[in-house]
Parts: C-alpha cells; sequence; structure tokens
C-alpha cells in the first residue's frame, strides 16, 4: 500500500471519513447482513465510522437510520413486486406508486447521507436484486445527482433467478439493477457474477468472496451449548447430521435425505432454518420425501436464532454457532449459490462436507483444492462409502477437515476481505462538487 500524506486527496487521507451501508434490511443471520457485519468490522478496524440505513436494523441505535418503506417486506413494496413480476405489462397506477415511493425513500436517502456527514455509501444488494425497486431507483438517482462516492456490493443479480426474468420492469431493472454511473465501484462475490456484469452493462468490477475470520478458530463449546444433541433428540449411538439451510427448493433437501437413507446408518437428518418466504409447498415435500426414504429428519428452526435465549416453554435457544460443533458431518446439497457461506461454516467449525457441485463451487472453489464429498446432481455409491468412511474413521475425518481449514484461511480469511477492500479505498476521492456552498449538505 502506499504512503499518504497530508497533500493526498484519496479516502485514507480525508478527515472523518464515515461510511454508509444501505440495504432492505440489516438484521439476523442473512448472507447480506452478515456480510455487512464483516464489511464493517474491517472499516472500523481502519478507524472508519460506519452507519446503517435499511427497513430492519440490529445495528447500534446512535449510527442508524430506519427506513421502513426500504425493507422488501414493507406492505406497498409487496405490493408493488407482486405487481412487477410474472406478468409482461403493468398498471399505470402502479407506475404512479413506484415513483412516488422513489421519492420518499430519496429523501430519507438525503437524510441518512446529511444527518451522519457520508462520505462513501456502500449498497448492500440494494442495486442488485430487484426486491425493493423504489429503493434501488432512489438509489440510482441519488448517487448521479451527488457524485458521492460508491462501493456497490452485489451478492445476486436478477438476471440468475428465472422468477425474475418474467417481468413488467425492464426500464427499472436496466437502469438501477445494477446502475452504471461514474462515482460506482462494483464487487461482486464470484467470476461468474463479475463475467455477466462485464457482458450485461460494461461495468468493470472486483471479485470479493464471502470470507469468515479463520485466522482465530471457533472457541471451545460452552456450558449453554453443552446439551445441543440432548436438546435435538440425537441420541449416543446416532450421527448427527446438519443441513443448515432454509427450506427452499434450490437447497436440494431431497439430495441429503437419499444420501443419509442410503448410508445404512443410525443418523438424523437436522435442519437449521424454516421455509422463510417462499412458502411451505416444499418443507411438505420434504417431510413426505423423509417418511418414504424412512429417514429421521428434524426440523429445529424455532430453536435457532441469531441470539441465544429461551422459548416460552423454558426450551433453550441456540445459534448457529452453537450447533455446528456437534455436527458429524454438513449436507450442502445447492443446486444455485451466489457463494456459499455454509460451506466456510462448516469449513471452520471443521466438519466434513457433502457437496453438490453447483456452478460457483465447481468454478471457484473447487480449483482450490478442497477436500470433499461431491454429488453431482444425484447421489452415487461413491459418495455414500466415501460419507461412511468419514464418519466411521476418525483420521480421515480429521485430515480432510484440517486441510479444509488450512486453504480456507488462505483464500477466505478476513485478510483476504481487508487486503481487497483498502485496495478499492486506494483509489476512491471523497466527492464535495455538489455540496451546498450555504450549509454544507446535499440538496
Amino acid at each position: 500500500m502506499k504512503k499518504h500524506n497530508t497533500e493526498c486527496q484519496c479516502f485514507f487521507c480525508s478527515a472523518s471519513q464515515r461510511i454508509g451501508f444501505v440495504s432492505t434490511r440489516i438484521a439476523g443471520t442473512d448472507g447480506v447482513s452478515l456480510e455487512t457485519y464483516k464489511w464493517s468490522r474491517i472499516f472500523n478496524k481502519q478507524r472508519f465510522k460506519c452507519f446503517y440505513f435499511a427497513g430492519e436494523l440490529e445495528t447500534p441505535a446512535e449510527r442508524s437510520y430506519l427506513s421502513e418503506k426500504s425493507h422488501f417486506r414493507h406492505p406497498e413494496i409487496r405490493k408493488i413486486f407482486r405487481s412487477a413480476f410474472g406478468r409482461r405489462n403493468r398498471m399505470r397506477s402502479t407506475t404512479k406508486k413506484i415513483h412516488s415511493l422513489k421519492e420518499e425513500l430519496k429523501d430519507d436517502l438525503y437524510d441518512f447521507i446529511n444527518k451522519f456527514n457520508i462520505s462513501l455509501l456502500v449498497p448492500q444488494n440494494a442495486l442488485t436484486i430487484p426486491m425493493n425497486i423504489p429503493l434501488g431507483l432512489a438509489l440510482t438517482e441519488v448517487i448521479s445527482e451527488t457524485g458521492i462516492p460508491v462501493i456497490a456490493h452485489h451478492h445476486d443479480f436478477f438476471w440468475e433467478r428465472t422468477n425474475f426474468l418474467t417481468n413488467s420492469v425492464w426500464e427499472y431493472l436496466n437502469m438501477a439493477f445494477p446502475p452504471h454511473l461514474p462515482s460506482m465501484h462494483h464487487v461482486v462475490i464470484n467470476s461468474s457474477a463479475n463475467n455477466q456484469l462485464g457482458l450485461r452493462t460494461g461495468a468493470s468490477s472486483t471479485v470479493i468472496p464471502n470470507v469468515m475470520d479463520f485466522d482465530i478458530p471457533p472457541p471451545p463449546v460452552d456450558d449453554f451449548a453443552s446439551d445441543v444433541r440432548e436438546a435435538f433428540g440425537v441420541k449416543d449411538d446416532e450421527f448427527f447430521i446438519l443441513q443448515p439451510t432454509r427450506v427452499i427448493k434450490r437447497k436440494g433437501i431431497e439430495l441429503a435425505i437419499e444420501l443419509v437413507s442410503r448410508l445404512g446408518l443410525r443418523c438424523k437428518l437436522i435442519i437449521s432454518h424454516a421455509s422463510g418466504d417462499e412458502g411451505f409447498g416444499y418443507e411438505k415435500r420434504i417431510i413426505e420425501y423423509s417418511k418414504i426414504m424412512n429417514v429421521d429428519t428434524v426440523f429445529v428452526s424455532k430453536r435457532i436464532s441469531e441470539k441465544r435465549g429461551h422459548t416460552k416453554n423454558g426450551e433453550k435457544i441456540y445459534t448457529l454457532d452453537d450447533v455446528y460443533p456437534h455436527a458429524d458431518l454438513v449436507t450442502y446439497p445447492s443446486n444455485y449459490e451466489g457463494f456459499g457461506n455454509a460451506f466456510l461454516e462448516a469449513i471452520y467449525f471443521c466438519k466434513p462436507i457433502v457437496v453438490n457441485t453447483y456452478s460457483i463451487y465447481s468454478i471457484d472453489i473447487k480449483p482450490k483444492g478442497f477436500k470433499v464429498i461431491e454429488l453431482d446432481g444425484y447421489v452415487t455409491q461413491k459418495a455414500v462409502e466415501q460419507t461412511k468412511k468419514v464418519l466411521n474413521n476418525s483420521l480421515i475425518c480429521e485430515d480432510m477437515t484440517r486441510h479444509n481449514y488450512d486453504l480456507a484461511r488462505r483464500f477466505y480469511s478476513y485478510s483476504v476481505l481487508e487486503k481487497k477492500l483498502l485496495g478499492i479505498l486506494e483509489s476512491v476521492t471523497p466527492c464535495t462538487t455538489y455540496l451546498s456552498e450555504n450549509n454544507n449538505t446535499y440538496q
């Protein structure tokens, strides 16, 4: 990194730099929120001050700006979403509502920038996947009007999801998801997104994968989490197979069920999260398939949260970090992932993992040399035998997990994130061009 001095105009050398994260929500344990927390940790280490704008927030109140209509679950936003996708034309009233909400959100964004004197915006997926179209339009116009520097962090683009391809809002998608503006630096989480963004918009981007703090190993299990197996009904002579995902179709949970069934071992398949916003049809399918395959599948989403606690009945509520150490094997048979946080989590907690060869795994992760049990869209006898060996031979398991941890520390640690982020900041120049001369605020 170059040396900085008082004459330098880069972001590092301007006093009291303040970074504003913008998203639909910054709360809970979804991938976007988790990566936001990791980025803010790196920025805080550099002594920048971080502030947060979203429709749902679990961030320090004194640095947070709650804009309820920024949330993708807000009733008015959901109504627009339903009018925008799955059809070719939209009503004029929908267009008017989009622009009305866009103006409201622009006011909120300007207020956020001025209230906290923001010098750099970091939209987290808000300009990537069109869950909140008015927010994306508002952000795009604010950036265009102010010229404020932006690092746009893109997790999953609309063109990667088939349910977004039939729509009545193509002009908005092309304008704002994402925009191609002079003050923007784009960051994507995999090389495929990097290629597609360039082909579709002409915008260049930096690939920064999801990361974990591999320089600090996980702490030992404490008293609170010592009874996880018992709490989930896993007996001493049973293997604890963890499926650490939501119950949605693209997670390919049928493959995990078939694998467990074919092992011929005493196992419990524990599914950590609920169905979420995508309905309960697939969950019913998983319950039925588990019965057909004679697999003891347990849904524990009511006992797992982002924070420890207790249910109304006095039962413990664990974090996912409490659960991982007790697993004997992690299944991750997804058909599609933008990157794969659960993959990194399994490696961080030194657990063997079964992976379906989804495209980003095959392109970006597999070439690094990780030792995993692979599925290629279906369960093979080879995969069954490999899984049995890992479960029944602690030396094979330890060799696999130690190798994977060392690789992940090299390629997916916080030090990798820090190096790439600081490289981007080297080229960022704080914007003052469009500040009002009278009150030093954006207009």
